[in-house]
Order: C-alpha cells, then structure tokens, then sequence
C-alpha cells in the first residue's frame, strides 16, 4: 500500500507491506524506502514493513521545515501516530541509523527495539565534516548526478563490484535525479548531529548491530567500540561487507533482521 500524507507543508511518501508487528525501516543518504528491496519478499511474510522516503528522497517532497536529524525523527513520529502504532521497531541504515538513534532518545515509549545497519552513535569528526564539505561543493558545482556516479560505487566492495556490476550501474541510474538541495541538507544536517553513545548506554530496548567488515564508511573498529554499551544488543558482522550489505550478503542480512524482529517484537 502507497500512502502519501502531508506533513508540515510537504508531501510525505511511504509504503506498508505485509502484516505483522510493524517494523519501520529507515533509508541512508542519497536512498529512498526501495533500498530495502531485497528484505521484503522475506520480512513482509511476518511483519508490517513500513518503508519511509525521508523528505527530500523518492516520492517525498524536499521540505525546509525538516532539516536536522532531529527533525527526520519527528517525522517518523507523525507516521506512527498517522497509522495509529503505539509501538514499534525501527531498523536504520547509515544515516537512518542517525535517525533511529534521535527516535529512541526523544520517543524511547514508542519502541519496542532499534537496529543500526552500517551506522554509527558517534557524531562526525573533524576529518569527516571536512569530507562533506567537500562533497557539497562538488554537489552545488557538478549537480547530484555526477556526483552519486562517483560515491555510490565507493559504498560496495571490490569483490561485489566486478560480480555485480549491473546492480551498482541501477542503483546510479535509480538515484541519478536526485534532489541536490536533498543531498546537501542531509549533510549538513549528519555534520551538526550529537554524540548519541548515551542513548546507546540508556537504551531499554533491544539493540541490533549489523557490521560491514570492509566498510569504510562506518569502520569495523568504531562499531567494535560501541556495540557493548546497550544491556542487550545482538552484533552481526558481515564478512566481505562494506556499506551495503542489504545487497552485498542479503541471504544473511535477511536471516539476521528476521532472527532479530521476531525476539524483539
């Protein structure tokens, strides 16, 4: 089921697949909900999948009212509150994973447990700002197109590159109208984010760790540091993995999501 909402003074785009305990999942930056393509067929069978196009992405119109993460993690608010969940999982990739982290510290009564696919508490360091500063200023000069021809690829493997070449040429050709206006408001907004390993020290919940052993985007050894802190936390490192591991190893990703929703529901 498509749904198309407004929701301060834009047009909000997501869709509900399957029946079950609902289970919100989050796109990373320069994605849209059909990322979680792979994970459908297998999840929807047990859960309600609700798949979100943040503002700016997919079907979701670019909205100036929300620019901080925080702000994104409202908006997953008024979607449960649109669809009259009390509770829910919610599973982030990359910066969904930033999202997911700034729900569970402002509505922690809403969710039943989280997963950070690729993702990280930490907030950007200096390094890293410098990176998307950058990025931006190729965004503004080149426009999103060219630019996501040159990063998407970097989000993969070596080795899934040379034996999947189709599926990264598609991802480009998906993405290639994106929103640039998007594409710089996400990252001004993943640079100005906080520290959120206190919310992974609090949580109450369940919490999901699914790691890319070659990720370069969210390092091995970074998510090694963090995955202790919660009380209860389930860690899955993806071997031969960088960022993407929904494509990457998606038979393992799918039983790891599987295993990890039906004990947390």
């Amino acid at each position: 089921m498509d749904k198309i909402i407004n929701y301060k003074s834009g047009l909000l785009h997501y869709q509900i697949i399957g029946d079950g305990f609902p289970v919100i999942f989050i796109h990373g930056f320069a994605e849209d909900g059909s990322i979680w393509e792979n994970q459908v067929n297998d999840l929807s069978k047990r859960f309600k999948l609700i798949l979100v196009d943040l503002p700016g992405s997919g079907r979701s119109s670019f909205n100036l009212l929300v620019i901080t993460i925080d702000d994104h993690a409202d908006c997953i608010h008024f979607i449960l509150e649109e669809e009259r969940i009390g509770s829910s999982i919610i599973v982030g990739h990359s910066m969904g994973g930033y999202i997911a982290l700034a729900f569970a510290e402002k509505y922690p009564e809403k969710l039943k447990a989280f997963g950070l696919f690729h993702s990280t508490a930490y907030p950007d360091s200096e390094e890293k700002k410098t990176a998307r500063n950058k990025a931006i200023e190729f965004i503004q000069r080149n426009g999103s197109g060219e630019f996501l021809e040159q990063s998407i690829p970097n989000l993969f493997g070596a080795r899934f590159k040379e034996q999947n070449e189709e599926i990264v040429i598609e991802l480009i050709e998906r993405y290639n109208n994106f929103n640039p206006d998007s594409l710089v408001s996400y990252y001004r907004a993943m640079m100005k984010r906080p520290d959120r390993t206190n919310v992974l020290k609090n949580a109450k919940q369940p919490v999901l760790f699914i790691i890319g052993e070659n990720d370069n985007a969210v390092p091995l050894e970074h998510s090694l540091q963090q995955c202790h802190l919660p009380d209860l936390c389930y860690i899955h490192i993806l071997e031969n993995t960088a960022h993407m591991g929904m494509y990457e190893d998606r038979t393992r990703s799918n039983i790891i999501l599987n295993e990890f929703l039906t004990q947390a529901k």
